[in-house]
């Protein structure tokens, strides 16, 4: 008897996840199931497909060309069922994004629950991270990133506010003790709240104003890592620890209050809004065609 499909799917699921405890989180299994069933698989090829170690699952070189043309036939094959929800009068489905936090914060808010309720059987996850993944590997269908961090082959599609800015603010206690700055020179002098990538790079502070451009390498005595961290840096500010940098809409609910106060505004600047991307070499499952024609249609 040959290997069945759920064999198979455990197998790419282990390899694309890097370890039995992840492949069985994304297939809705346990790590012994997932186990077993690439134990039978390899028995029923009598071939060893992976390398185990106590710290990582890799494959062997047989595993590796399987995989090579286990993929595309299993993605074939999602394809083909995804056509009878064509027919259906609600599509079903998962969709799974991989955004920044700021999307996630600033962008999905406004979009999801007006979605969710015109495709009530579409399963939406969302992981929220800063980091650059491969959206394939990592088992999404599409991401939200900024036009600069867009991967190569990827299908763009605009979505949310087409410009943004990035603010600077500080508490008002913080100015009255330090001064209001005039221009972004003068922000050497001043005590600045910076954010670090997970890649290690720092933030620069860029700004513009009657074609004169910018850059300021601030320094402080806090570096909070964007993303998860980011609202620290925010009630850092609230604090009066110093003056901080980040996306307008997220700083506007402060402005407004009165707790922070805007710092160089004339000096802000502007940038192109995010884009929701996706492979341009698979077939685009129903949820995200059904996500893809619901962005088109909403307004910022």
């Amino acid at each position: 008897m040959g290997p069945n499909l759920k064999e198979l799917e455990a197998f790419v699921a282990v390899v694309e996840a890097g370890g039995f405890r992840d492949a069985a989180r994304a297939i809705g299994s346990s790590p012994s199931g997932v186990s077993e069933a690439v134990r039978r698989l390899e028995a029923r090829t009598g071939v060893r497909l992976l390398h185990r170690t106590t710290r990582s699952v890799t494959t062997t070189e047989a595993g590796a060309r399987l995989l090579a043309r286990l993929k595309p036939a299993l993605d074939g094959l999602d394809a083909a069922l995804d056509v009878v929800n064509g027919f259906r009068d609600k599509p079903v489905g998962k969709l799974k994004l991989n955004v920044p936090v700021v999307a996630a914060k600033l962008i999905l808010p406004r979009l999801v629950p007006a979605f969710l309720a015109a495709y009530p059987d579409i399963e939406l996850e969302v992981i929220a991270d800063d980091g650059f993944i491969d959206l394939m590997a990592e088992g999404c269908d599409a991401g939200i990133r900024y036009g600069e961090r867009l991967e190569q082959d990827m299908i763009a599609v605009p979505i949310g506010p087409r410009e943004q800015r990035m603010a600077l603010g500080a508490s008002p206690a913080y100015l009255e003790r330090r001064g209001r700055p005039q221009h972004p020179s003068e922000l050497l002098q001043h005590a600045c709240v910076r954010y670090r990538f997970a890649s290690g790079a720092m933030t620069t502070w860029e700004f513009e104003r009657d074609g004169e451009h910018i850059r300021v390498e601030p320094s402080g005595p806090l570096i909070v890592r964007a993303g998860a961290a980011t609202d620290l840096g925010i009630d850092a500010a609230l604090a009066g620890c110093g003056i901080v940098q980040l996306f307008d809409d997220w700083m506007k609910p402060f402005f407004e209050n009165g707790s922070l106060e805007p710092v160089l505004e004339p000096w802000w600047q502007q940038f192109p809004g995010p884009f929701l991307y996706y492979s341009g070499h698979r077939y685009v499952p129903t949820p995200l065609r059904a996500f893809l024609d619901f962005i088109r249609s909403a307004s910022f």
